[in-house]
Order: C-alpha cells, then sequence, then structure tokens
C-alpha cells in the first residue's frame, strides 16, 4: 500500500491530502499532527468543498513506517520544528516534496534527511483558502518539481512522477529547477506580498492599475537580483506570472493575505527578505522590497507575533 505523510494542513496542505484520498482511496495518508491540533483534527476533521475528510492523524513520536511520500506544507517559520516532528516517517525511498515558499526548504530537508530524495518543487495556480477547519478551492494548480541538478532524471524523480500521476494531481517535471524555484519567487514578491500589503483578492490585480504596478516593482528587483545569482529571469517571466494570476478566482485570497488578514505572522523573510539579502550581497538595490520587508516587519510588531 502506497503511504503518504503530509505536515501542514493548511489550505494546501488539506487541498492535496483530499485529492489523495479521492483520487487513490487506497492509499494510507496521515497526517502528522500534536497537542490540541491532532485532537481538533481527530475530533471534526477538516472540511475540503463541503466534503468531510476524517485523515489518519499521527502525533511526533508516535510508531510508524517509512512513507513513500511526505509533503511538507508549513510556513517556514515553522520548518525546523516540522523537520524533527518528521522523524519516524523518512526512509532511504522516501521522497520529500516541500510545497514552502522561498528558495531555501529543500537545502534545509537535505540536511536533515541526506538518505530521501528531495527535489525542488513549487506549487503553482492554486487558489485554496481556509477558514478555521474548512477549505475550498476552484483550482488544483500544478506542482512543477526537478532535480536540483538541471536536466538530471534521477530514479527519485520519477517515482514522483508516477505517485502524482496516481493521484491525478497535475505536474510537470522541469529541466531547470533553479530557475522554477526563482520564477515562483518571482510570483511570490509580486503577488503575495502587495495583495498582504493591500489585504486584497486577485481580482484587484487582473487589471491594470496602482495595485499591479507595485506588484511589477517588486517583481523587477527579483529579476536584477536573480541574474545577477547566475538564474536567468527575463521580463518576459512577469508577463507570465500575470497570465497565472488572470486565471485565478477573482474572489480568492493569497495564503500570505489570509496571514495578514488573520494578523498572523507573514513569510516576508523569505520573499522581501531573500531579495534584500542577496541584493546586498551582489551590489543590487532594491528598494520596493525593502518598504516592504520593514511594513511587515512593523505590522508583526503592531499584531504581537513579531
Amino acid at each position: 500500500m502506497t503511504s503518504v505523510s503530509i505536515i501542514g494542513l493548511g489550505a494546501i496542505g488539506a487541498s492535496y491530502a483530499a485529492q489523495i484520498v479521492e483520487a487513490a482511496p487506497q492509499t494510507q495518508v496521515r497526517v502528522i499532527a500534536a497537542g490540541e491540533r491532532a485532537q481538533r483534527l481527530r475530533a471534526d476533521g477538516v472540511t475540503v468543498n463541503q466534503r468531510r475528510f476524517d485523515f489518519e492523524v499521527v502525533e511526533p513520536g508516535q510508531s510508524s513506517e517509512p512513507a513513500d511520500l511526505v509533503i511538507v506544507a508549513v510556513k517556514h517559520h515553522d520548518l525546523a520544528e516540522a523537520i524533527e516532528q518528521l522523524r519516524g516517517h523518512i526512509g532511504e525511498r522516501t521522497i520529500i516534496c516541500s510545497l514552502l515558499n522561498g528558495i531555501t526548504s529543500e537545502e534545509e530537508l537535505v540536511l536533515a534527511y541526506p538518505q530521501a530524495y528531495v527535489p525542488l518543487a513549487v506549487c503553482i495556480g492554486i487558489d485554496a483558502v481556509r477558514d478555521g477547519d474548512r477549505v475550498q478551492f476552484t483550482k488544483l494548480g500544478r506542482i512543477e518539481f526537478g532535480d536540483a541538478v538541471p536536466g538530471r532524471r534521477s530514479a527519485g524523480l520519477c517515482r514522483l512522477d508516477a505517485l502524482l500521476t496516481e493521484f491525478a494531481i497535475p505536474h510537470v517535471i522541469s529541466s531547470d529547477a533553479p530557475r522554477m524555484l526563482w520564477r515562483k519567487l518571482l510570483l511570490n514578491v509580486g503577488i503575495n506580498q502587495v495583495s498582504a500589503l493591500l489585504e486584497a483578492p486577485y481580482g484587484l490585480f487582473q487589471s491594470g492599475g496602482p495595485a499591479r504596478d507595485l506588484m511589477v516593482a517588486a517583481q523587477q528587483e527579483v529579476i536584477a537580483v536573480a541574474q545577477a545569482c547566475g538564474v536567468n529571469l527575463v521580463p518576459a517571466d512577469i508577463d507570465q506570472m500575470i497570465g497565472i494570476i488572470g486565471s485565478l478566482g477573482p474572489q480568492s485570497y493569497t495564503s500570505m493575505a489570509q496571514d495578514a488578514l488573520a494578523h498572523r505572522r507573514t513569510e516576508v523573510n523569505q520573499f522581501a527578505g531573500a531579495v534584500v539579502e542577496r541584493g546586498q550581497r551582489h551590489g543590487i538595490e532594491t528598494p520596493v522590497n525593502r518598504v516592504l520587508l520593514q511594513a511587515f516587519l512593523a505590522k508583526h510588531q503592531l499584531w504581537g507575533v513579531a
């Protein structure tokens, strides 16, 4: 029996967990959770698109067999704790698919679990929204993944391709995964940060105006920094990102906007913070992202989540 362990049952994690159960009901799906969260999931389950799912809940330290696939869908500031909680779920044939935003989580997972296969991966185009233990999405989007070495097609990559096909999860294998990862950063630095700053849904960015102009200004800095880092992002990538945004539900919100609306800590350090830090390293000015970084750090202080 194929087994999947998921840590981080937020909007994205719950959506993919539900998809796996619906497409391949024979799969053993385990959700890793602790304390009150684990108790609540056992008692109430989670509702995805009006259907209740009662996933098997496994607490950290509880005996379990290594999974075929581990999906990591926590926020980056919870990654260190998640890495510890995954012990017991990782074996030599385990694939760890990190769906975290940013460009560093795979490196941290490889250091912690060198025996597992960790591709570079991103999820693109999903518009899932979480409200408590209820999740709604209109588009599942796709998972793009590839080897850290461009052009290499390892056995682990082929096994992940087969698993996602079995689960009917749309996916694309990238021949240049580092560029793919930076393209997702390009998307997040623009739409996630500015939508969170304005507490606005996708619809505000689906036509021209000041919101889109601010988004593009932040993204132009990503392109400059990426090129300095040896990653070939180009202005046409911004046009493609605008196309992706235009395909999403106009009333749906990015994950970072959802965090801002709920006064939760955001991932600004993984977005603007990464751009500013690498810009400094290479002598690239990043004034838009510097302002966004300071704005959200101030919001964190205001919300009491600094």
